[in-house]
């Protein structure tokens, strides 16, 4: 169960997060509250994936695969480009993110 509210986490993060853009600074009514209801459930969810996953691990996850997820969102739906520098540092990332969740499973 823990891993499903970190995901949630993350899915509710990367909601708010792609929404930012378009609430114009909280100007706009609709992109903002979507902002909002998204950071409130993403440290919601964060906090209960915290009763049983060591924080250092469930952030190296949130903060990995969150990035992979906004740069997704950023490519397909924003049609930013990515280049070869950029594609291999999210890979490093989210390496990284898979290393600290392996090392938190064997005891570190």
């Amino acid at each position: 169960m823990p891993y499903l509210h970190l995901l949630l986490a993350i899915l509710c993060e990367v909601i708010a997060t792609s929404f930012l853009k378009s609430s114009a600074g909280f100007t706009r009514p609709l992109p903002s509250v979507v902002v909002l209801v998204g950071y409130i459930g993403a440290f919601y969810f964060l906090s209960l994936t915290l009763r049983s996953v060591p924080v250092g691990v469930a952030y190296a996850i949130w903060s990995g695969v969150g990035t992979l997820l906004i740069v997704l969102v950023g490519w397909i739906w924003l049609g930013q480009r990515l280049g070869g520098l950029e594609l291999v540092g999210i890979g490093l990332i989210v390496v990284g993110a898979m290393v600290l969740n392996m090392a938190a499973k064997v005891g570190g």
